[in-house]
């Protein structure tokens, strides 16, 4: 499962409103909750702050990827949100970030899990992923990123 197979453009989140990272994780499960026709907002939450807590997700410069796993997904989902303006997360370098990655897991998919965290890290290493996507408007737009660039990714492993 790749990148593309989990943020379809229905859990992408452009001109995100949030000023910190509470709210950040706020807005995109109730992104998610509502393109999904979810239930589970409450479930979801607690799981990615249970994940924040051990440690912030803020981990490369201007991106996050806080995840968690639930039961209240039955597959492995993503939420990706666009800022603008740059959002306070209380990330390893101090700065705000931009692009949030959500990576939401049933409990027991382990493996498809390390297997997506692992793939948005190799992509995330190549500066122009997060610069073409910053500056996209709408969410077939920065869908049609994704896809580009796993193919550059595909075609040239890092």
């Amino acid at each position: 499962m790749i990148l593309q197979d989990v943020l379809l453009p229905e859990f992408i989140k452009v001109e995100m409103e949030a000023e910190d990272r509470d709210e950040a994780f706020e807005e995109l499960v109730a992104h998610y909750c509502q393109a999904d026709r979810s239930m589970s907002h409450d479930e979801i939450l607690d799981a990615i702050l249970a994940r924040e807590a051990k440690m912030s997700t803020g981990i490369h410069k201007g991106i996050a990827v806080p995840h968690g796993k639930t039961n209240a997904v039955d597959t492995l989902r993503g939420v990706l949100g666009i800022s603008r303006k740059g959002i306070q997360y209380d990330s390893l370098d101090g700065e705000p970030v931009y692009l949030l990655f959500m990576i939401i897991s049933p409990m027991e998919d382990s493996e498809k899990y390390l297997r997506l965290l692992k793939h948005l890290a190799e992509l995330v290493e190549i500066p122009q992923f997060q610069t073409e996507l910053q500056v996209q408007r709408d969410p077939h737009s920065a869908h049609k990123i994704i896809r580009k660039f796993e193919e550059l990714l595909a075609s040239n492993p890092v």
